[in-house]
């Protein structure tokens, strides 16, 4: 047939394709909202704290809202905890917040005078005199006096897999107790204070995972209700991981400084691995590695966590990392990835003030259990990248919101999977049915860095078959790959790169097909 007919045959096919999938989006959603609404109880809409929350821009432009963000800083040995806290204490109670510092729950307990080595042995421990470590056979390798295997973390853990270690086992999870009632602690003390509130833990729970085995970690979990959702994703905004100088910085890494550290080097880059697997999965994971120096090491700290509140910090912090993102042509086996994590993910867009301003709503989960974002993006300010502010939402607020669902999009569905590489965290979305044809097989690849050029290729994963990089690009906005209407006729499509600077060529971008799986 001729070219023209062949190509009205397939606008008439696409635009079916498009209908069968609004169709399937529409009862899908229906019978989310009636699954969901049974969860909920009854109540009058006067009791739905609705107005509390910056949800409709036009409505709340004026409401300034104090806001408790609570963040958990955790890493490897020297890796700049101390001074992390420190400074961003400083940085925040210069700008009028107040700011809690929640201490290491275990260095709590052991400076009580607990030892690892009372918790497990029924014979007599060897005395100082006597100690070498292979005697002791929970002890790590580097320890040379039985004190120091008194107060160390990993001396428990491993104390804790013997077969007669179940007192120390039960300190652990009696430790992990300690630290939640520690936390909501200062959690409370947040919700009461009548200022902006900035609460810095000093590792969180999940750290706990890193020095235990996993079905020992399995089994305390079970036997306490507790899921990684509510531990990991729910219980904390943001995860600060400050990495190791034993990864990436060898010359300044000491051990003399710090009373409780003994590791050498090759165990703290092993420790410093395995406390940052501990968070893989949560949605709002930083790693700030060792590719600049240490100053700036913190200025990038602060700038993160600046970024992720929404706060115009100007020049003031050199804004050095960046989103990026990339079309991958085709998903590996399971088996070529390193340990990841997956989760259900189901985005909504809202109906906006307008056309500058984009607000959602973000599902994510693992196992029927939930956590609720709402975010909005807003247009740029001060000649910066558009700055998003997410807002932590109940399962209420986010069925209340879903009124407010902008048919002019369809809804997204993604499997994410997260994991760690190269000192770098990735996310892998994969698109799922239903949906716009336009996003069938598409897998995209984001993460945050600082590094360019070949420090940045080195990064990469290798086992990823990267087509390009589509960061800026709008053909690979989620908010352009929701649109219901086509991109060559409707006037919602958004021709702003979303982050970095714009050159010339993005400002005058034309709309094109995507590249067929």
């Amino acid at each position: 047939p001729p070219a023209a007919l062949r190509n009205g045959q397939q606008s008439v096919l696409a635009i079916i394709n498009g209908q069968e999938s609004e169709k399937e989006q529409k009862q899908q959603q229906q019978k989310q909202i009636e699954i969901e609404s049974r969860k909920l109880p009854l109540s009058k809409p006067a009791d739905m704290p609705l107005a509390s929350l910056m949800l409709n821009p036009m409505a709340t432009a004026s409401a300034k809202e104090k806001r408790v963000y609570k963040i958990v800083l955790t890493g490897g040995p020297c890796g700049g905890k101390t001074t992390g806290q420190s400074r961003l204490c400083t940085f925040f109670e210069n700008l009028g917040w107040k700011v809690f510092r929640v201490p290491e729950t275990a260095t709590v307990l052991l400076s009580g005078g607990v030892k690892f080595s009372d918790l497990t042995e029924k014979e007599d421990p060897p005395t100082p005199t006597t100690f070498v470590y292979k005697d002791l056979p929970f002890a790590a390798p580097e320890h040379s006096l039985i004190d120091l295997t008194a107060s160390c973390p990993r001396c428990l853990a491993k104390a804790a897999s013997r077969p007669n270690g179940s007192e120390a086992y039960k300190f652990q999870e009696n430790l992990i107790r300690t630290m939640v009632q520690i936390e909501n602690t200062y959690f409370e003390l947040g919700n009461s204070s009548t200022r902006n509130c900035l609460i810095i833990c000093d590792r969180g729970v999940m750290d706990a995972s890193a020095y235990i085995s996993k079905d020992k970690w399995e089994k305390m979990m079970a036997g306490n209700k507790w899921n990684p959702v509510e531990m990991r994703d729910n219980r904390y905004n943001q995860i600060l991981h400050l990495v190791s100088a034993a990864n990436g910085a060898e010359d300044f890494y000491s051990t003399e400084d710090h009373a409780c550290r003994s590791e050498g080097v090759d165990l703290a880059r092993e420790l410093d691995y395995k406390s940052a697997a501990a968070w893989v999965g949560h949605p709002y994971f930083d790693v700030i590695d060792n590719s600049t120096n240490f100053e700036t090491k913190m200025n990038r700290m602060i700038e993160s966590v600046c970024q992720k509140l929404g706060i115009d910090i100007g020049d003031r912090l050199q804004a050095t990392s960046r989103k990026l993102k990339y079309l991958i042509a085709i998903l590996p086996p399971d088996s070529e990835f390193p340990p990841f994590q997956d989760f259900d993910v189901v985005h909504h867009y809202l109906q906006s003030a307008g056309p500058k301003v984009q607000a959602r709503l973000r599902k994510r989960g693992q196992k029927n259990h939930w956590s609720y974002i709402h975010t909005q993006r807003r247009p740029n300010v001060h000649g910066q990248a558009r700055i998003e502010v997410k807002t932590q939402l109940t399962h209420r607020d986010y069925m209340n919101l879903l009124a407010q669902r902008d048919d002019a999009h369809f809804t997204i569905y993604k499997k994410r999977r997260c994991f760690l590489i190269n000192n770098q965290y990735f996310q892998l979305d994969i698109y799922k049915e239903p949906g716009h044809p336009r996003c069938k097989g598409l897998v995209l690849l984001e993460t945050y860095s600082s590094l360019t050029g070949d420090a940045l290729k080195n990064c990469m994963p290798k086992f990823l078959n990267i087509v390009k990089e589509v960061t800026g690009d709008p053909d690979y906005s989620m908010f352009n790959l929701s649109l219901k209407e086509d991109w060559s006729t409707t006037k919602k499509f958004c021709r702003t790169a979303t982050h970095g600077k714009q050159d010339q060529n993005q400002l005058q971008h034309q709309p094109k097909s995507l590249p067929q799986p």
